[in-house]
């Protein structure tokens, strides 16, 4: 830390999105002086509130997964959630899951209900599958949280750390997570209730890696949590804490660019949109990465190349404020759809909104009734759909006004699709307004066959977000909701890394695709970290390095706090925390010799036929 004596070093972090707020926390707390720009009116980004009429709406996030990455945060900027006031409600059941054949299966963090759930369908041996999945997703979980969430891949170099390349098969990133499944769940029903998940990451099961059952296992495992009064909740405390330590906070700031030195190597502070001019030792992107590097720095074949890489999905999201409570719904419901593969194809690989989405339901006032009015519900639907296409032809549009006897009102998705393709173009010139009353009816209709609850005369209240909404409001690239893709060469050291990076020989040669990326990290490797990056500009955030998700944007924001402290030589004031006290003779830990397990019994069979062909040799040499 500075001492009172030392001028303070500052840092300006651009954005005030969950990994935003969490460096300048940090950086604050390890002494300097940080300021946080923020273009909209309220911190969070995408984890915020709206409100309409008494209903409270969570705008992104809705349910909150490795609770221990929040309370560890908490703990490292000195403080508890407890403490903060940030209460967390364990959601019981995970979700209900609805079928199209009626099927509702429940699933849980309670063993019992897990056993009576998969043995329906799979019988006695289909709930030892399932143990053995979970202790498979329990390897990838906790190797990914201390080898890669906590730690940083700044090259191509990193990938060669021992404690890393170790697990790495281990980790099954060259397999998909519907293959993984297939493996454990012999029904499709249970292939698909224990896959759906990837949509978290922005993909498809059939395409993200195995490594993503980590998902699964810490919903099942730690349980599916809810802040009391919104997901921003968490953020606010954040951003509190940082206040405490010294963070500026201006809000409705937004940044014209990011300003360079003459020869590019280093960052020295921001233009405002205003035109006033900051100086800073360190300027924090928080900002959608693919738009910081196509906005706010000099063009370059690389922030190009960025806007080829594969991208997460898009969404279009109802908040919708009910008239009465829906007993129907749980707090998290998900509606798979009948052509499972098909539709996830759709938005993933065709990036459309598809004729029949799979879908997920959110009820927060069945967690926390502040949520609605008394005796009334809140609602809030997350409908996955391609992200905007630049392209398109003329009849994947619906044309502007009616369509096929005014779609909007008598019509569905299926039914506006050209008969080329089963679903929608997300194009910047579609006629959005159609298109929602199209998803509306849609989803309206299928929550009404699977569960018996008709929603459309309790609906009082309504909001709606698109992926044109998701990049305006947010800057987010193509509307992508969740930044760029988790594919294989979008992690690690092929994901945009921490610091900046400068434009390499390459870059005008390679696009964004596999093979450019990889050419990208080999230049960045031979050119080393001082050549290949911007000193003092930092990335955080979805985009960056560890990836997408609350809490993964939170381990993100610790990376690059110590990131950064490390380049100025300075104190990295949690580390070294202390764990609980422990009595040596109760909580010694004693591996047993014994474990009785096939490894030993095959080492005494060989060791005791080792032994007789030694005996019986010995015996014929003394003769």
């Amino acid at each position: 830390m500075s001492t009172p004596t030392e001028k303070k070093k500052t840092a300006i972090v651009i954005g005030a999105g969950v990994a935003g707020v969490a460096t300048a926390a940090r950086l604050a707390r390890a002494g300097f002086a940080v300021t946080v720009l923020e273009k909209n009116d309220h911190t969070g980004g995408r984890c915020s509130l709206l409100h309409s009429n008494g209903y409270r709406f969570d705008q992104g996030p809705s349910l909150l997964l490795l609770p221990d990455m929040f309370r560890r945060t908490f703990e490292e900027l000195g403080t508890t959630m407890e403490a903060e006031g940030v209460e967390i409600r364990k959601c019981e059941p995970n979700y209900h899951i609805w079928f199209g054949d009626g099927v509702r299966f429940k699933m849980s963090s309670d063993l019992a209900t897990m056993k009576r759930e998969i043995e329906d369908w799979e019988g006695k041996e289909g709930y030892l599958r399932y143990l053995d999945f979970m202790k498979e997703s329990h390897k990838h979980y906790e190797v990914s949280v201390t080898e890669v969430l906590l730690r940083n891949f700044t090259s191509l170099w990193c990938m060669f750390r021992w404690s890393f390349l170790q697990h790495l098969l281990a980790l099954h990133p060259f397999e998909s997570i519907w293959t993984r499944a297939g493996k454990y769940f012999w029904t499709e029903r249970l292939r698909r209730v224990f896959t759906f998940g990837s949509m978290y990451m922005g993909m498809s099961p059939f395409d993200a890696p195995g490594t993503y059952s980590l998902l699964q296992y810490t919903e099942l495992a730690e349980g599916i949590w809810y802040p009391v009064g919104g997901f921003w909740r968490v953020v606010d405390a954040i951003v509190k804490i940082g206040g405490r330590e010294g963070v500026e906070y201006r809000l409705n700031t937004g940044v014209r660019r990011i300003r360079l030195s003459g020869d590019g190597s280093r960052a020295t502070g921001v233009e405002l949109e205003t035109g006033e001019v900051m100086e800073a030792d360190v300027v924090v992107n928080n900002s959608d990465l693919v738009y910081a590097y196509n906005e706010l720095l000099p063009a370059s074949p690389y922030a190009e190349a960025l806007k080829e890489r594969p991208a997460s999905c898009s969404s279009i999201s109802f908040y919708w404020g009910l008239s009465e409570k829906v007993p129907e719904l749980e707090a998290h419901n998900i509606f798979l759809a009948d052509e499972y593969k098909e539709s996830f194809d759709s938005i993933f690989k065709k990036h459309l909104i598809p004729d029949e989405p799979s879908f997920y339901v959110n009820v927060p006032s069945r967690v926390d009734a502040s949520a609605a009015p008394d005796g009334k519900d809140t609602v809030v639907v997350l409908v996955p759909v391609g992200h905007l296409l630049d392209n398109e032809t003329k009849e994947s549009r619906i044309p502007n006004g009616t369509a096929n006897g005014d779609l909007a009102t008598n019509g569905d998705i299926k039914h506006a699709s050209p008969s080329s393709q089963s679903g929608l173009s997300p194009t910047t010139t579609q006629d959005w307004p159609t298109m929602i009353a199209l998803a509306r009816r849609t989803i309206l209709s299928t929550i009404k066959t699977r569960t018996g609850a008709d929603l459309t005369p309790l609906i009082k209240t309504e909001l709606t977000n698109d992926p044109t909404t998701w990049r305006t409001r947010f800057n987010l690239d193509k509307g992508a909701i969740l930044g760029l893709s988790h594919s294989f060469f979008n992690v690690l050291c092929f994901r945009p890394t921490t610091r900046a990076r400068r434009a390499g020989v390459l870059d005008q040669y390679v696009g964004g695709g596999s093979l450019g990326t990889v050419g990208q990290v080999l230049e960045d490797a031979v050119r080393g970290e001082k050549r290949s990056s911007v000193a003092g500009l930092y990335m955080v955030g979805a985009s960056t390095h560890p990836g997408t998700g609350v809490p993964i944007c939170l381990a993100g924001g610790k990376v690059v706090a110590e990131q950064i402290l490390g380049d100025y030589g300075m104190e990295v004031p949690w580390k070294g925390g202390q764990g609980r006290a422990r009595d040596e003779r109760l909580d010694r830990v004693e591996r047993p010799v014994w474990l009785d397990s096939w490894e030993q019994w095959v080492g005494v069979l060989i060791a005791t036929f080792v032994m007789v062909v030694l005996y019986a040799a010995a015996g014929r040499w003394a003769s």
